[in-house]
Order: C-alpha cells, then structure tokens, then sequence
C-alpha cells in the first residue's frame, strides 16, 4: 500500500464468509446529519466478529469494517449534533441505529427494533482509522475514574455492556454461575465483587489457567463446565456460544433460578428432560443494548474500578487477533490499536 492522503485511511475489511480480512485503503467517511466522524483509537476484538468472518450471522452488508468496541476521539461533527466537542473520546457499542418509532423503540425496547443497524455488521466498523457513528449511538467517556488508556476501555463497548445487560436480567440473584470466562465474564466477575455477590466461574474441563485467572478475581470457586459447584446456583449467565451448556447450567439452579445466554449466535440447545426445568426456572437470551443500559453501567463505572485485561494487537495483524480469540489462549479481551 502507498502513503496515506489526507482523504483515505487504512481499514480491515471483510468482502467475503470465511476469508481472511484485506488491509485496503479507503475514503475517508465523513459525517452526515446527525452523525459524528470518530478517529478510531482502538477497537475491541469480540466472539461476534467471529460469528461474522466464519457467516454464522444472516444479512451482513458487504464488504464491511467489522468491529463493534469503538473508542476513539471526535474529528468533526455532522448537521445537527449537539453535546459532543471536537477531541473528545467517545465510544460506539454494537447497536448503531433504530428507527425510534415502532414499538419496541417507544416501550424502551430498542434493543429489539426491527430495523435496527449494528456497527461493524450492517455499518462499517472500529478496524480502521476512522468511522462515522449515529450520535444517538455513541457514548462520551470523560467522566470515568483515572481516565483508563482506550486500549482498556474497548472491552466495556460490548463485552462490558452485553455482561451488564446480562446480570440486570439476573435481577437480585445472589450466586451466580458465569460460563466461558472470557472478556465478559472478567468484566462482570469485578461487578459482581464490587456488589458482594459470590460468583462460580466455569471453563472448559481443562483449562486451568482460565480457573485460576477467575479465583484471582474474586470467584468463590472455579471449574469445569461438567463440574459440579459446591452449592446451588439463583442464575448462570453464560457467554460461551455452546447450546450443550444449557442443560448443564440448569442443573446447578436453585428452583426459581434462571440461565441467560448472553451470545448473539450459540450452536444448537441439545434435548433435555423437562425435570431440569421444572421448578420455574427459565432460559432467557439477551439481544443486543439499550442506550439505557450503557448510561446505566458507565455510571457504575464512576463507582467501581474495573480493570480489563487486554492483549493488543496493530489493526494490519487483525486476522492474527481473531485467530487468537478463536483460540482461547489470551486470558480478558484482545484489543485492536490504531495509529
């Protein structure tokens, strides 16, 4: 690739399921009505990504930036944007746009808008140098304690704000399982310390290193998935995409308890007997945000400190990142930083 214009940037991008990303130089975006060009300082490398490249998700625009954790600092203001000022660090979560008049969006369920857009998915994402974002959409993050490096902040786009929907749906539970201890559940698991909840993190069978990371976090008690804990649990919120791990989560609740499944994409729920649901426990999953729940898990940010572990990587090694997260060598998140 040649020098850079001051009208192009460099980006990942994704032009085809199940290839690798293509470092390419683009155009510039530049920001319509009420939307905000960002200048991408990090980008969070997150399961979905995955679920995208591997075409595990229906209808993605193509091609298309992928990237969903955006952290960045505002570079120029579209028509009609008001509250956000140019180098301020923002930061843009998964669900990028609603249309804020059907039903779901007037019963503050926009979460479930039908037409819904989702960055890095239907709009181009955090692998580049810059992006345009909906300004509904994008968070200002000036407030958070010790102002935490971008790098840090990522993970709390998705990982961090996925896990919070997932434990507000928890409700009041008091021991709660976390299944796949991942960017999420290292996030959650410092929550859930904070407010004296004990929590049981589960891992694969044999992977100790996982088991260990989580007892350093506070776990009450760290284990395989096919383990048993050493008490009942009120709710399991599982992260890792495998439907076989739902029977199992139901049998270590309590009666009443319930299992949420905090993935957009899992692989198929395998039959189990109804006794293991009898008692009134539920499955519920959680889809996508609310703009609610980012304000309301940033102001828990001003309360707690939350520190994420993060491996970086340059954005032009992103196939390398995503190799790694498929992997599940890195303990916390795998972040993307961009120059």
């Amino acid at each position: 690739m040649g020098p850079l214009s001051s009208a192009t940037m460099r980006a990942m991008v994704l032009r085809r399921p199940g290839t690798p990303l293509e470092l390419e130089q683009l155009p510039r975006p530049a920001a319509g009505p009420g939307q905000i060009q960002i200048r991408v300082e990090a980008c969070g490398v997150c399961r979905t990504d995955l679920h995208l490249i591997d075409g595990e998700l229906p209808y993605p625009v193509l091609p298309i930036v992928p990237g969903h954790e955006i952290i960045g600092r505002v570079a120029a203001l579209g028509a009609g944007v008001a509250g956000f000022a140019i180098s301020q660090r923002v930061g843009v979560p998964w669900l990028g746009w609603t249309c804020g008049n059907c039903n779901f969006c007037l019963s503050k369920r926009e979460n479930l808008c039908e037409s819904a857009r989702f960055t890095g998915y239907q709009i181009n994402g955090g692998y580049a140098q810059y992006t345009v974002a909906d300004a509904r959409y994008c968070f200002i993050l000036e407030n958070i304690p010790n102002q935490p490096l971008s790098i840090e902040l990522a993970p709390l786009l998705c990982a961090g704000l996925i896990g919070y929907r997932a434990l507000r749906i928890a409700g009041d539970a008091k021991r709660i399982g976390l299944y796949g201890f991942g960017a999420a559940a290292h996030i959650i698991a410092q929550i859930l310390s904070y407010q004296r909840r004990p929590f049981y993190a589960f891992t694969r069978p044999d992977d100790r290193e996982s088991q260990q990371f989580a007892l350093r976090l506070g776990a009450a008690w760290a284990g395989g998935s096919n383990e048993m804990p050493p008490t009942l649990l009120d709710a399991a919120l599982l992260f890792a995409p495998a439907g076989e791990l739902v029977p199992l989560a139901l049998s270590r609740l309590r009666k009443g308890g319930c299992v949420i499944c905090a993935g957009i994409h899992m692989s198929d729920i395998p039959a189990f007997p109804y006794s293991s649901l009898w008692g009134e426990r539920v499955i519920r999953s959680i889809a996508n945000l609310t703009r609610e729940d980012g304000i309301e898990f940033l102001k828990l940010m001003q309360e707690t400190q939350i520190n994420t572990t993060v491996t970086a990587f340059p954005l032009e090694q992103a196939n390398d990142a995503l190799a790694c997260l498929r992997s599940g060598a890195l303990q916390g998140a795998v972040v993307l930083t961009i120059s």
